[in-house]
């Protein structure tokens, strides 16, 4: 004989609402209601996008959470610190991003943000890559759908920044360069109209991936020097944008491509030189290194005519009496030496303030 008092009632919050049964592998969603992983699985992959028990979107409870999100790591550098080495929560990110197929820009946005905030506290900048860049490109298409649409600078900054982070060797830079529409949206990006923070972080990016040969010409080929000659030719600029502008062209300069673009653009030699003096000791070595290289090491006719009728001759000497560094200054002993055989004016033909300037 069973006795009544022996008799357990299985307490309800143990039961699956969906099945009724026991749960054996309990989840909960966002909304808070837990479920046995069986079932809500067999739910979710018929298709619904709901709690079944509330019947509350899941997406925007995870839009609420990645927003509470943001909003705790923008707080301190220790919210972004513990975000950045809590267990699973830089992969939930980067799953969430490969997740993109019904995800809108307004959501990606917000986990491209949550992102970008802990990126300078993850560690292991290697692994960040490989888990991004593994699985059929969802993750660029998630990174490209905010550059090309977001709606936010700063999230459109943060995918600039996420991109220049897993650029770590020339794999990841051929495989982000060679994703159709990245480039062609980070030259966008550096447009003189937009705005200095996402030019800044465009152009860093872009100096990041830009390495390896085979980028170097498709930057090239999108039309890169004529947006940074534009770029140099305006006076409003930061130092830190004039000298990314000048590093990324000294990049391109290295290929045949590159070379050929700037001697065929006058202005942007004139450009170039413009910046030798008073902006800073990086972008004088970046500008000089430049004109070296098309004038000097390619012997490039068109370049070294473009610098005669810039003055080039002038503020080569008065560069070389500043105080720059012994590679500046050798540098542009060999770009006064060139420019003077092809000169067809001699050093008093120039304003007497500077004839007495002599480079030797």
């Amino acid at each position: 004989m069973v006795r009544d008092d022996l008799y357990i009632t299985v307490p309800s919050f143990f039961r699956c609402p969906i099945s009724l049964d026991v749960m054996k592998s309990p989840v909960s969603l966002c909304t808070g209601v837990t479920y046995d992983r069986s079932s809500i699985q067999r739910w979710l992959d018929n298709g619904n996008n709901t709690c079944p028990a509330t019947m509350d979107m899941e997406d925007g409870r995870r839009m609420d959470s990645l927003t509470g999100i943001v909003y705790f790591a923008e707080e301190s550098e220790e919210n972004r610190e513990f975000l950045a080495k809590s267990d699973g929560f830089v992969p939930m990110l980067v799953g969430l991003l490969n997740d993109n197929v019904d995800s809108g820009v307004e959501f990606l946005e917000k986990v491209v943000s949550a992102l970008d905030l802990i990126l300078n506290k993850i560690e292991n900048r290697e692994q960040l890559k490989r888990s991004m860049l593994k699985s059929h490109d969802n993750c660029l298409d998630s990174l490209l759908l905010v550059l090309k649409q977001g709606s936010s600078t700063n999230s459109k900054i943060g995918s600039a920044r996420i991109l220049k982070f897993i650029a770590v060797d020339t794999e990841s830079k051929i495989m982000i360069a060679e994703k159709d529409g990245v480039v062609s949206e980070l030259l966008k990006s550096i447009a003189p109209e937009e705005d200095p923070a996402l030019i800044e972080n465009g152009l860093s990016c872009l100096a990041a991936i830009s390495t390896p040969k085979r980028n170097k010409f498709k930057v090239v080929h999108l039309g890169a020097i004529k947006t940074l000659s534009r770029l140099l030719s305006g006076s409003n600029w930061s130092v830190s944008v004039t000298e990314k502008v000048l590093k990324l062209l000294e990049t391109v300069s290295s290929t045949k491509e590159g070379r050929s673009e700037i001697c065929e653009d006058p202005s942007c030699v004139a450009a170039i030189l413009q910046k030798v003096l008073k902006v800073s000791s990086v972008a004088t070595e970046h500008a000089v290194t430049i004109l070296w290289c098309v004038c000097c090491l390619f012997r490039e006719q068109k370049a070294q005519e473009a610098m005669i009728m810039a003055n080039g001759m002038t503020k080569i000497l008065l560069l070389m009496q500043s105080n720059c560094s012994p590679a500046v200054r050798q540098m542009s002993a060999e770009l006064l030496k060139i420019l003077r055989v092809n000169s067809k004016y001699c050093l008093s033909c120039y304003d007497t303030k500077t004839t007495h300037i002599m480079p030797f």
